[in-house]
């Protein structure tokens, strides 16, 4: 039935203009709910006359509410071919009636032919769940998940922490609530329960810290540092319900304090409003709805608050969360956005994700939490925190096959939180030397036999984002073409830490590490002197040939040539001496700090052979033009090879 409560007012809500024009019997029961029904009226009506592509949507939705994928997948698939236009909505819902055929190469035959046409992350986040589901399709769950013993023939659902208790939804019948017309089922209610110490819920009685209404009043949510009760009631007036001037009666979010007093926090005639979450550390409240200009059902949006008083507009949580279905129960917990979806590429109907809310306040790609956790049918109202007995307890709703009413409430221990594991990575790819970040970068993670997993490429401001399913090694990749390489490999335990924070990855751009010297390449040095007539390596000189072989260690495959030369002062044959001497010890030196003997093709000694100015034997220069000719260059003699 939480489905249905949610879901209720989206089929009003898209079917708006539709409800203008003169209702059949079919529409009537499809508006009712009476799905079995409205089946046999809309096939009858199909025989006698032409049903309007609503109408025939409507009848696909049916099917699918009474779990006929076949014949829904056949009308979604038919409305599809005649109108590649469908809505984003009924696009999902095609996509999840084959799904459910077990015809998952069709859903991604159909995802292809409107690829350009969705958002970019919603395709990521499909394709990753693919591979995840299938890389973890053995994995078993070393915890026992266990139905309490509160739930009722009725749905219950939408559980929260209070206190030492659990809150949730229900519409059983307690004589409190009278039955809703359109379901049959009484009107929903909040009710509270003590939790044992193995995490068991029994007899639980209606809540009694908020006011009393004859309508709905469902999924609460309880601030611990508020402590104020965020919950979802009907718009009426205590004794009627209050209907929006387009006959709408919606579902506001309201705030009840310990004090007793009541505030409406999200309240619009024509937009409802399900599953409050208030993050206490940003005084942010998040919830579900349905403005009609997101990207699919209802999305999640959170607004900020001062005191119960919204302070902002409402901000989509965007396209790596929302998708074309239906987004609701957002959930946060150590840094974990949980919330479920209807969307495509799940094991059931509804399912429960996990997203990992990075830095910069954006959000990793919603991962399944796998089967267990997730059925074949909805899952939803996921909730978890720290047990001083037990680890973690946990429990979510569900109305898969077993249970005791149409959903039931699930608990479990366990020590470490579920879902299948991933490795995600968020950070930019910076130039060493001017710390900027580099554009378009490689980011690669290989595996531990070295094949590529995985690569994506930086932004413009050379922020990047990648996730795999786990690993027990990966080595970590960062390059550009003509840049060096950033690489590291990481094990076991340190894969968890570096998911904690940006991991940026420093390259440096060679051509901001050579330049051009008397008509050739070389490595770019501040000018250094030897002492007079020495070839000894002093500490200065030490420093600048560091730099070459930091520039060997990120560029191996240049090829180098050491050249050194003399002033004119002094015979010509010792200055040909010395500045072999000076090349032999600088090569001598990149040797013992690590440069291949290979790298270092020649050291040449040019004495005063090659003066760059007029200097010469005979001729008087003060000393700063003699100094001039004094000098020593690493050349590259591959440059333009390579480049």
């Amino acid at each position: 039935m939480k489905f249905k409560f949610v879901v209720i007012f989206l089929v009003i809500l898209s079917s708006f203009g539709f409800a203008q024009q003169k209702k059949s019997k079919g529409d009537v029961l499809f508006f009712e709910y009476s799905y079995n029904q409205a089946i046999i009226e809309y096939q009858k009506e199909l025989r006698e006359t032409k049903l309007s592509n609503t109408q025939y949507l409507n009848l696909a939705d049916s099917y699918m509410k009474v779990g006929n994928y076949k014949k829904a997948s056949d009308i979604y698939v038919d409305v599809f071919q005649k109108d590649t236009t469908m809505s984003k909505y009924h696009f999902n819902k095609m996509l999840q009636a084959l799904a459910k055929t077990s015809e998952v190469g069709k859903v991604k035959a159909y995802l292809a032919t409107k690829e350009d046409k969705l958002p970019q992350e919603l395709i990521e986040n499909a394709t990753f769940n693919y591979e995840l589901i299938a890389t973890n399709s053995d994995e078993e769950l070393d915890f026992e998940i266990f139905n309490i013993s509160g739930n009722s023939p009725q749905s219950d659902f939408s559980p929260t922490f209070y206190k030492g208790s659990l809150l949730f939804s229900s519409d059983r019948p307690d004589g409190s609530k009278k039955v809703y017309g359109p379901s049959g089922e009484s009107y929903l209610n909040i009710y509270e329960s003590k939790i044992d110490l193995q995490g068991n819920v029994k007899d639980p009685r209606p809540f009694k810290g908020i006011a009393d209404t004859k309508f709905h009043r469902a999924t609460p949510f309880y601030s611990e540092e508020l402590n104020n009760v965020f919950y979802v009631l009907s718009n009426s007036d205590g004794e009627n319900l209050e209907f929006s001037d387009k006959g709408k009666n919606a579902l506001s979010i309201g705030m009840a304090t310990s004090q007793g007093s009541f505030k409406f926090i999200l309240r619009d005639p024509d937009t409802s409003f399900y599953y409050p979450f208030y993050e206490a550390a940003t005084g942010r409240l998040f919830f579900a709805a349905d403005f009609g200009d997101g990207y699919g059902g209802t999305d999640i949006y959170y607004v900020y608050t001062n005191d119960g008083l919204i302070m902002s507009a409402p901000t989509n949580l965007g396209p790596r969360i929302n998708t074309p279905g239906n987004e609701i129960a957002p959930f946060i917990f150590e840094n974990s956005l949980y919330f479920s979806s209807d969307i495509f590429y799940g094991l059931g109907g509804m399912d429960i994700y996990k997203s990992t809310i990075q830095a910069d306040d954006t959000y990793s790609i919603p991962i399944n939490l796998g089967p267990g956790i997730n059925s074949e049918k909805d899952d939803f109202g996921f909730i978890i925190k720290n047990n001083d007995t037990n680890g973690l307890l946990g429990y979510f709703s569900s109305n898969r096959n077993g249970g005791k009413g149409g959903d039931d409430i699930y608990g479990f221990n366990v020590k470490e939180k579920p879902g299948l594991k991933t490795l995600a990575l968020k950070g930019k790819v910076v130039n060493l030397t001017s710390n900027n970040g580099v554009s378009k970068a490689q980011v690669r993670l290989i595996d531990k036999d070295g094949k590529l997993v995985k690569e994506v490429f930086a932004n413009e401001n050379g922020d990047y984002s990648i996730e795999i399913p786990f690993q027990n090694q990966i080595t970590i990749e960062a390059t550009k073409k003509r840049h060096s390489i950033f690489s590291v490999t990481y094990q076991d335990n340190d894969l968890e830490g570096i998911q904690e924070k940006a991991f940026n990855m420093g390259i440096k751009f060679l051509d901001d590490l050579v330049e051009e010297q008397e008509d050739q390449t070389v490595i770019k040095l501040k000018k250094f002197y030897f002492g007079k007539g020495q070839s000894t390596i002093t500490s200065e000189i030490a420093q600048e040939l560091d730099k070459v072989v930091d520039v060997m260690g990120r560029f191996p495959q240049l090829q180098l040539r050491v050249e050194s030369h003399t002033d004119s002062r002094g015979g010509s044959s010792s200055n040909f001496t010395l500045s072999q001497k000076r090349s032999d010890a600088i090569k001598k030196y990149l040797l013992q700090k690590g440069v291949p003997a290979g790298s270092i093709l020649y050291s040449i000694g040019y004495g005063e052979e090659k003066l760059v100015n007029g200097c010469k034997n005979g001729v008087f220069c003060l000393d700063m033009l003699h100094k001039k000719n004094e000098r020593s260059l690493i050349v590259v003699l591959n440059y333009n090879l390579l480049y």
